[in-house]
This record gives C-alpha cells, sequence and structure tokens, in this order.
C-alpha cells in the first residue's frame, strides 16, 4: 500500500499522514448544534468521516473517534423558548433524532459523543488558564474575552491576517464597549434573565461556542491529537479560535492535520432557509433511501462542493442499482453453484488483487472515493463477464470481494433482492410513490401465473406491461419470478 495521504487545511497540500502514536489515531470532528432536525449539510460530514474511520480501521488503526454535542446555544435557548419547553426536552429530541438519522445513512457511531453542557468544569478551567497567561481578560458586565492579538499565530489555519482583518472591517465588525479589539471573541457569557447559568469565578453565566470544542477535544484526546475535521464553514472563525484558545492555554500544539468538507448547493445556489432550499436528511429520505443518500455523497470528493437535486439522487440511485444488481445475479447463482475458491486460477486471483489495490490507493489518496467507486464498477463489468462465459466462481469470488470493498465506503451491505424491491422511503418500504405495495405485487405476480397456465398469455404479458408501466421489473428464471423496482 502507497502511503495514506491526506489534504491538510493548514498547510494547504497533500500530506503523508503519521500518527502521534504508531497504530493509533485520535479524531475530533465538530458536530451538531441539536436544535433542529439534521439537514444534508449535515449527512455529507457524518458520512464523510465515517467513511475515513471505516477505511483507517479496515488499514489495522485503532482509531478514537470523536464527535461532540453543542446542547447549549443561543439557537437552542430561542427554540424552547418559543416551544415552552425546557433546553434539556429539546435538545434530547433532536439528539435522538440526530442518531436515528446517522444510523439510517449507514453511519458508526463515534466512540465518543460529549455534549458540551457534560464539560462546563472543563471549560471553566482552561477560561481560568488563557486569563493566567494573559490571552484572555474579563470584563466588567461578567463576559470573558479572549484577546486575539496575544496570540502571534492567530490566522494560521485561514491564512487570514489580523492586521489585513483590521484594515478591511470598518463598519462591518460589530462594536463592543468591553472588547480590546473588535475580533476578540467570547469565552464566557454573563447570565441574562430566562436563560440557563452556571456558577464561575466571573458569575452566573455560560459558556461561548468555540471554548466548548477546545475543552471537549484535549480532554478525549489531550492536548495535542492527529485529526480535526468539520464543515467547512467552520474554518473560520471557529477552528481558528479553536486553535488560539487550545495552544494558548497549553503551550503544545493542538492538531496535526485538519480535514474540512466541501460545501453543499442546492441545483447551484447555497443551501439555505431563507431561500426555500433547505432539505433536512428526513426531507430527503422521504424520497431517496437512505442507501441512495449515502452513496450520492461519497460519489465526489470530500473537499469538493456537492450539488444537492432530485436529477443528481435519481443517478445515484440507478447507479448504486448497477451495483446490486451484479450482486443478485451471482447470489440467484450461488443457490445452485456454491462458490470454491480452490479453483480459481492465478490470473484470476490477480484480478481480484489489482481491483482491491486500486480500491485501496483511490482511499489512501485523500480519499477519493470517486476513483475507488470506479474499482468497483470496474469490478461488475468482470462479473458480468463471468457470468457470460460461465465462469461462475470467478464471478463468485468477484461478488464476495465487491461486498467486502463496499462495506469500507458503508454501502452494498443490503441483500440485493431486498435493496432492488424497496421502495424510495424506505421508512415506508410497503409502497412506492404510486401506492403500490409489495404485497400488491407478489399478488399481481401470481395472477400473471395462473394467467399463462390457463394459457392466458396476452391477460399475462398485460399484467406484465401494467407493473412496468408502475415502475415494476419482472425478472423470469427456471426458478420462478422475481421482481425489483425501476431505478
Amino acid at each position: 500500500m502507497p502511503d495514506f495521504i491526506l489534504y491538510n487545511s493548514q498547510t494547504r497540500r497533500k500530506e503523508p499522514f503519521k500518527p502521534l502514536k504508531a497504530g493509533k489515531i485520535g479524531l475530533y470532528v465538530c458536530g451538531m448544534t441539536v436544535y433542529d432536525y439534521c439537514h444534508i449539510g449535515h449527512a455529507r460530514v457524518m458520512v464523510s468521516f465515517d467513511v475515513l474511520v471505516r477505511f483507517l480501521r479496515a488499514q489495522g488503526w485503532q482509531v478514537t473517534y470523536v464527535r461532540n454535542i453543542t446542547d447549549i446555544d443561543d439557537k437552542i435557548i430561542l427554540r424552547a423558548q418559543e416551544q415552552q419547553i425546557s433546553m434539556t426536552e429539546l435538545t434530547g429530541r433532536f439528539i435522538d433524532a440526530m442518531n436515528e438519522d446517522a444510523t439510517a445513512l449507514g453511519c458508526l457511531s463515534p466512540d465518543q459523543a460529549p455534549r458540551a453542557t457534560d464539560f462546563i468544569p472543563q471549560m471553566q478551567q482552561m477560561i481560568g488558564q488563557l486569563i493566567n497567561k494573559e490571552h484572555a481578560y474579563a470584563v466588567a458586565n461578567g463576559d470573558v474575552y479572549y484577546a486575539v492579538e496575544s496570540f502571534a499565530d492567530y490566522g494560521k489555519l485561514s491564512g487570514r491576517k489580523l492586521t489585513d482583518m483590521q484594515a478591511g472591517a470598518s463598519q462591518r465588525v460589530e462594536t463592543d464597549m468591553y472588547k480590546k479589539n473588535p475580533f476578540d471573541f467570547v469565552l464566557w457569557k454573563a447570565a441574562k434573565p430566562l436563560e440557563p447559568s452556571w456558577p464561575s469565578p466571573w458569575g452566573e453565566g455560560r459558556p461561548g461556542w468555540h471554548i466548548e470544542c477546545s475543552a471537549m477535544s484535549t480532554c478525549c484526546l489531550g492536548n495535542h491529537f492527529d485529526i480535526h475535521g468539520g464543515g467547512g464553514d467552520l474554518l473560520f472563525p471557529h477552528h481558528e479560535n479553536e486553535i488560539a484558545q487550545s495552544e494558548g492555554a497549553t503551550g503544545e500544539p493542538y492538531v496535526n492535520t485538519w480535514l474540512h468538507v466541501g460545501f453543499v448547493n442546492v441545483d447551484g445556489e447555497k443551501m439555505s432557509k431563507s431561500l426555500g432550499n433547505f432539505f433536512t436528511i428526513r426531507d430527503v429520505m422521504q424520497k431517496f433511501a437512505p442507501e441512495v443518500i449515502r452513496y450520492f455523497i461519497i460519489a465526489s470528493h470530500y473537499r469538493s462542493g456537492l450539488n444537492f437535486s432530485d436529477s443528481a439522487l435519481k443517478d445515484a440511485r440507478q447507479a448504486l442499482s448497477r451495483l446490486y444488481i451484479a450482486l443478485k445475479s451471482v447470489a440467484d447463482l450461488a443457490q445452485k453453484s456454491p462458490l470454491d475458491t480452490a479453483v480459481l486460477t492465478a490470473e484470476h486471483a490477480a484480478l481480484l488483487n489489482d481491483i482491491k489495490m486500486r480500491f485501496m490507493a483511490a482511499l489512501a489518496d485523500d480519499l477519493n472515493t470517486p476513483i475507488a467507486l470506479a474499482a468497483l464498477f470496474d469490478s461488475v463489468r468482470h462479473i458480468n463477464r463471468a457470468m457470460n462465459d460461465g465462469q461462475t466462481d470467478r464471478a463468485h469470488a468477484l461478488a464476495t470481494q465487491l461486498v467486502e470493498l463496499g462495506g469500507i465506503l458503508g454501502i452494498l451491505q443490503q441483500p440485493p433482492q431486498a435493496f432492488l424491491q424497496q421502495a424510495a422511503d424506505s421508512r415506508a418500504v410497503q409502497t412506492d410513490n404510486d401506492g403500490l405495495a409489495a404485497i400488491q405485487i407478489e399478488a399481481a405476480i401470481e395472477a400473471r401465473r395462473q394467467a399463462k397456465a390457463d394459457k392466458d398469455y396476452a391477460g399475462a404479458d398485460k399484467i406484465r406491461q401494467d407493473l412496468l408501466m408502475r415502475g415494476i421489473i419482472l425478472e423470469d428464471s427456471h426458478d420462478g419470478t422475481t421482481w425489483r423496482r425501476a431505478d
């Protein structure tokens, strides 16, 4: 295997990845602020880092995957007040929903999912360290700010220079009579009426957003760890501020490699509630099965822009169906002809190895999932050729490996027939978009069988055609008739 290469957002180049501790990797990903259902941008972050974890573990690395939960925030407080429920009730509901969505998308659970409200003492301790080292200051109203000018390397992640930012800010930066610099950011917010708060050396209050991740990541993984990731929108100021806080408090390097996932656009425009093109994961799963959504995400490189549209998801469903159709053809054959790898020739073994090495090499090159998928489709081409040539053992071996490699991407783990028969909405697979239930399809197949037995071939053909018009494809064989939904 070649070196594992990752694009480091801080250095702006691909670099060979070397863990701080041999064989062990600490990964921290900024998770969701849980005041609403997760949207398709969240899905991309979940799936992208899930693929990273799966690949690292497939290579034998021991990964500690931490994805935090922000459960105290201005938006959370406002939403709880609007709904006249407690903050805990609101966040609990959406944490459950987030976990359900992640599971539906085939994402492994993180090893740790720290909640911000469980780390208030650690945040206060870090704030105290920053004040003692003159990186932060408390003001008269009870707020505590980070002094950006105190950290010489501020801007090293984003490439922004503080002097240029100040010169270009003009009136665009909100002024605050308590700040020493308009770019100083809050570490601790003084309590406001009817808001949740905690006692602190600076008075009742709650943490700022940025300090939460500094405290949780270092508590879970240590002051210096391997990989920190999140959405591209977090690079500045959130991750920039994390570096300033963490390194200012500990005096140690914070993160070796920064990974950022590209933005999601909808029909070429930025996804936004104000534009009316905002889609939750649950919205999309009403029309497309979760595995189709996952395939759609990994069909693009994680750093590239991702254009979300119905047509793109339909293309993803068609492509994924091609993989499953190949697996189904082999599965049908396997019932008659069990795999005997002993008869595989050296040529066949070399083919299997070539496909696997190309797949793994693609993922080793900054998780190039589109190239990895191309290797899987090459495998399908060889499966189809082997089936046509009657080389059943070769087809079986290729299919077995296809499922194995698909597992590293988190796809192709369903029984092929189950995927091909499922409706677009996998949470209500009893019916498709036209309301045709699986039991109705089976009844139509039985009626067609009876029509053929009665020599009513015109009636049998009409049943077949009626089903096809409703997106149901029948496949006849010596063992009977099976069906699948059209792409």
